[in-house]
């Protein structure tokens, strides 16, 4: 596996992508998603200068972080309210808090001499019945409650929208996801409101587009995952 030659094509792509719309150089970074690949291939990516890594799995992803704690963990994968507790411990992000009561959890058990979580509310913009996560109006209601939570900083949202192989209809759910961002953060009136967690390899030009921060890239730097391991 050639990581070099991988992360540097998924960075141009990066690149330019925030060239073609008008984005401020740089401003998009890139999440590399390391769910079932071994700790070699993380530390082959991070030799080359990748810091922040995503993981799904959490037993497979606490071995990781024990190996690389001096690495940024993010935790993507959905949360199981009996899951929360090695998570506040041992991430440095989370991205899939898609209800109020995974976010107290989290609050009350991140330990406090580690600095607040970063949190990022999953957004269910499909509405498909498959998948969990907020609807805009729960946002609306609730957001305010959940900034006020000790132990976490809310950050922003994430968004896995509906897959779509068009251009043009992979933006309508993002389009609809960046709008949601900007009024929940003239609604809380902070600073730490700033990351838009959205976009993966197949739609990674339109999410940058309308107004991704954080892109989530896992088979174009990895290779093909074995879920059989």
């Amino acid at each position: 596996m050639d990581y070099q030659a991988n992360l540097a094509q998924v960075t141009h792509r990066i690149r330019q992508a925030e060239q073609r719309f008008d984005r401020l150089q740089g401003s998009v970074q890139l999440l590399a998603v390391s769910k079932t690949k071994p700790i070699e291939a993380i530390n082959a990516l991070a030799k080359l200068g990748q810091n922040a890594f995503g993981e799904n799995y959490l037993q497979e992803s606490l071995d990781k972080i024990g190996q690389r704690p001096d690495l940024e963990w993010h935790f993507i994968g959905p949360i199981q309210s009996n899951k929360t507790k090695p998570i506040a411990e041992h991430f440095n992000w989370v991205h899939s808090v898609d209800r109020l009561k995974i976010a107290q959890r989290l609050s009350a058990q991140r330990p406090t001499e580690l600095p607040p979580l970063n949190i990022l509310l999953q957004v269910n913009i499909s509405q498909e019945e498959t998948k969990s996560g907020f609807s805009p109006q729960q946002l609306l209601d609730q957001v305010e409650q959940i900034q006020q939570l000790p132990n976490l900083t809310l950050r922003g949202l994430m968004a896995i929208p509906k897959a779509e192989t068009e251009f043009d209809q992979q933006r309508v759910a993002l389009a609809q996801m960046h709008s949601l961002f900007n009024q929940l953060k003239s609604v809380l009136n902070t600073t730490n409101f700033d990351t838009l967690s959205m976009g993966m390899s197949g739609d990674l030009e339109a999410a940058i587009a309308e107004g991704s921060t954080l892109v989530r890239i896992g088979t174009d730097l990895f290779g093909a995952r074995d879920y059989a391991v």
